[in-house]
């Protein structure tokens, strides 16, 4: 899972917080709006929607700001209709890249990753160029600190749900479905009390790209710049980087 995992474990320096803490708000502010808009506004009734309150409440987003995007995406409020939007491409040493966005102007947010990799030695594709070197994948993890449950039992408990297999590490129980069966495991899961630290459905690559020290630093740029676009949701690479 390098280009999944292994990517969200290099830190970073940022240096503007209130700039910073503008765009994390933001995010949230989608990733909320997205939850609410596919499972609906009741975060008793929707997992996904919980988690998204929680780790927004955890950042210190104001209830106002949580409330108004959740209002937007059930039309209980009126406001910017955002819309999700995928790009495709190829990075330093043709390392796939697939990026998500949610926005409001796909017109701005084309100009913006166009630019990014153009700038920083990648080529923007068309649509499918990369996208069947992933898998699509629902992703639950536990926390072992967070419950008593041996391997053994997780296993059962993940199974039962309907998940497709379950991967251990000494920190986590990392639990795989299908799109489809997602919300219904998470569900399942919650209602056995057990605590989620993250879900989500997302890209896993099939095979990765070996990358020089060169192009390793181009693609940490290009990835860095793209993050720090408004409307980028998530970047999914088969790169493999050094840490």
């Amino acid at each position: 899972m390098a280009g999944h995992s292994k990517w969200k474990n290099i830190q970073r320096r940022k240096n503007a917080q209130d700039a910073k803490k503008g765009k994390i708000f933001m995010k949230m502010a989608k990733d909320l709006y997205v939850a609410a808009k596919e499972g609906g506004g009741d975060p008793e009734m929707n997992p996904s929607l919980r988690l998204a309150i929680d780790r927004a409440k955890a950042s210190n987003m104001p209830n106002d700001n949580i409330d108004r995007a959740i209002k937007k995406a059930t039309g209980d409020l009126d406001g910017s209709n955002y819309e999700e939007v995928i790009y495709e491409g190829y990075g330093p040493g043709g390392a796939a890249i697939m990026v998500e966005l949610l926005t409001d102007n796909k017109n701005r947010a084309a100009s913006d990753v166009r630019h990014g990799f153009s700038k920083y030695g990648g080529n923007l594709g068309e649509n499918g160029c990369v996208s069947f070197m992933f898998d699509r994948k629902g992703y639950i993890v536990i926390e072992r600190s967070a419950t008593t449950v041996d391997e053994d039992t997780m296993m059962l408990s993940a199974i039962d749900a309907g998940a497709e297999e379950m991967e251990t590490t000494e920190q986590t129980f990392e639990i795989y479905t299908t799109p489809e069966q997602f919300q219904e495991v998470v569900q399942q899961l919650v209602s056995e009390n057990y605590q989620l630290s993250i879900t989500e459905v997302t890209m896993f690559p099939q095979t990765y790209t070996s990358l020089s020290d060169d192009e390793s630093d181009k693609m940490i740029r290009l990835i860095d710049h793209l993050e720090e676009l408004e409307d980028v949701q998530e970047i999914y690479h088969n790169a493999e980087i050094d840490d």
